[in-house]
Parts: structure tokens; sequence; C-alpha cells
């Protein structure tokens, strides 16, 4: 782990809960340790990315208790970032400049907003370079 501020995408906090994918799991649960520990953050997209699936597609779905003990327990600690209106325009210049999907524009915005340096996400290109962020799979 690079030293500096990371952000993970939602799908580091899923592995979490997959206990299919052990090793993937375990190096998720440790991002998510470090990031409570304040070296990470997420943003409130990625709150909502998470528990939309965790109510919907976990097996089985978890509850709305469940949920919400989650969110009040490690969620909004690591959520660092609420998005305003100059966020949506620096989204829409990332999305122009590097064509990333919106979505992914906005994670990216996030993350560059709260002035991580590290992304860690399986979904986007290992070792690219935004700005001055770098996004790491760290599945790899």
């Amino acid at each position: 782990m690079k030293d500096g501020k990371f952000f993970l995408d939602t799908n580091i906090l899923l592995y979490t809960f997959d206990k299919t994918a052990p090793a993937k799991q375990s190096v998720a649960i440790h991002l998510v340790e470090e990031a409570l520990l304040g070296k990470g953050c997420i943003s409130f997209q990625v709150m909502q990315e998470f528990l939309n699936t965790a109510l919907r597609k976990f097996e089985p779905p978890m509850t709305a208790e469940q949920a919400q003990h989650y969110q009040q327990t490690t969620l909004n600690w690591l959520c660092d970032y609420y998005p305003g209106e100059d966020f949506y325009r620096r989204g829409l210049g990332i999305k122009e400049r590097w064509r990333f999907s919106w979505y992914d524009s906005l994670i990216i915005t996030a993350a560059l907003e709260c002035g991580c340096h590290t992304l860690y996400s399986e979904d986007l290109q290992h070792q690219q370079k935004i700005e001055t962020l770098t996004i790491i799979n760290p599945f790899s």
C-alpha cells in the first residue's frame, strides 16, 4: 500500500462479504480496516452503490437492519465526500477527457476531490494515472 490517502471503489467493499473469493475477501477486509484507521475513504455514491447491491444481490440479501448497522459502523466513518455543483462539472471534464463511463468518472472525481493518490478498484485499468491519482487493482 502506497503512502497517502486512498479511495475505495464499491467493489472493494462488496468483496469484504464475498466468502466465495477468500483471497479477494482477505485483501478487501485489510483495505477497509486500513481505511477505518483514517488512511482511506469513500464517497456518498459508493455508499449508495454498496447498499443497493447488499440489499438486492447478496445471497442472502442483507436485511435493512444489517444494512443500517453496517452503514453506521463502517460506511458513515469512511464517507468523506458529499458532492456539490463543482463536483459534477469536474466529473464531466474527466468523462470527456478520459472517456470513462459517467459513474466511473464520478468515482474518480470523488477520489481526486478527497485528495487521494490511490484509487483501489477492480473495474478500472490497473496503474492508469489520472491527474494526481493512480488506479490500482489490489487483486492483481
